[in-house]
């Protein structure tokens, strides 16, 4: 089968390798029917580092089950699926709790990788996987784009959210204007906020951003950018979603919160532990991690979805083949596309 993997920091080739096998009992082997490139992705892309012949990082895909392992009972082969970033076991303590971005069962393999690809072997498929009703022939390409969001951006754009605590009325602040930043706009929505100001330098990103229900923007940046949104608040905001993993925009994003105020990081941490100390004069509630996709679209994201009340299928701007998986990686790198995604046949 081919699959995409990293040969040189900045490219991205194919490479013929033996489709996956069941190993364990809870295994699927999955035909992808769609996949996409990751903001995520292109740490490792721009890695100089980055070993020839890399196992792509991409771990967002629909696709079909071929194969299940003999404790798999949840879902069989021919049922079109949601295969999550994230495996928890629907058992834990975690993923009762609702928190299965993070099972206790699985740490330390509990994200996809190497998802760019024509077949995926997922483990711990009986919990994790998300049955999609029909089959992908019943959807319109539209919709196939909002199916894919939700195996990563528009659950972990709920979960910084989620872990916020966002409530009707609240006024929020999303920093980040990527797939994940335009997802928290629509979660936020969703939850009730007041006003939503994202903070982009993007015309094209502001003006999905403000269709999907931003209330506002603020294109600049540090004091100044703190400042314009205080203005337009009448003071700080109740919440920040911080969809970067930046220092810089963790400081934008407790800058603009008010004493008491919360922040809700999902932006993978690419700096430095970084002291809570000085957020103890503010009284910030501090939470974040990885999505609970399974929990979040088995409870409500799905049926969202299918029911044309939410589409965050929008930020996939540029469609691509697996043949072109380089281009798609350049296209996100070069910001011409908010979002690559890569349809097989």
């Amino acid at each position: 089968m081919k699959s995409a993997v990293y040969t040189k920091a900045g490219q991205v080739g194919l490479a013929t390798i033996e489709r996956p096998q069941i190993i364990e009992a809870d295994d699927a082997i999955i035909r992808i029917v769609r996949t996409c490139v990751c903001g995520s992705d292109l740490w490792s892309y721009r890695n100089p580092e980055i070993e020839e012949g890399h196992s792509n990082s991409g771990h967002e895909a629909i696709g079909i089950v071929e194969e299940v392992g003999e404790a798999v009972t949840t879902v069989k082969p021919g049922d079109f699926v949601i295969a999550p970033f994230t495996h928890g076991c629907g058992q834990c303590d975690a993923c009762r709790a609702g928190y299965d971005g993070t099972c206790d069962r699985h740490i330390g393999n509990n994200w996809s990788g190497g998802v760019q690809a024509e077949y995926i072997r997922f483990h711990f498929a009986n919990w994790a996987l998300v049955k999609i009703p029909g089959q992908p022939s019943d959807y319109s390409e539209g919709m196939l784009k909002s199916l894919l969001t939700l195996a990563d951006v528009m659950p972990t754009g709920y979960h910084a959210a989620r872990v916020a605590n966002v409530q009707k009325g609240d006024k929020v602040v999303v920093i980040g204007d990527g797939a994940v930043g335009q997802c928290a706009v629509i979660a936020a929505k969703m939850r009730g906020a007041s006003q939503i100001i994202l903070m982009s330098r993007h015309e094209d990103r502001q003006q999905m951003a403000l269709e999907s229900g931003a209330t506002a923007v603020v294109a600049e940046r540090g004091e100044e950018g703190i400042a314009k949104v205080r203005e337009i608040l009448g003071g700080g905001a109740d919440a920040a979603l911080e969809c970067v993993g930046t220092e810089a925009a963790v400081d934008q994003a407790l800058g603009v919160l008010h004493n008491g105020g919360r922040l809700g990081f999902v932006g993978v941490p690419h700096y430095n532990n970084r002291a809570l100390g000085s957020t103890f004069a503010q009284n910030i509630s501090v939470a974040g991690g990885s999505a609970s996709v399974t929990t979040y679209d088995k409870q409500f994201l799905l049926k969202a979805v299918l029911d044309g009340n939410i589409n965050p299928g929008r930020v996939f701007t540029s469609s691509y083949k697996l043949e072109d998986i380089d281009q798609a990686y350049k296209d996100m790198d070069e910001r011409k596309t908010i979002k690559a995604m890569i349809v097989l046949d």
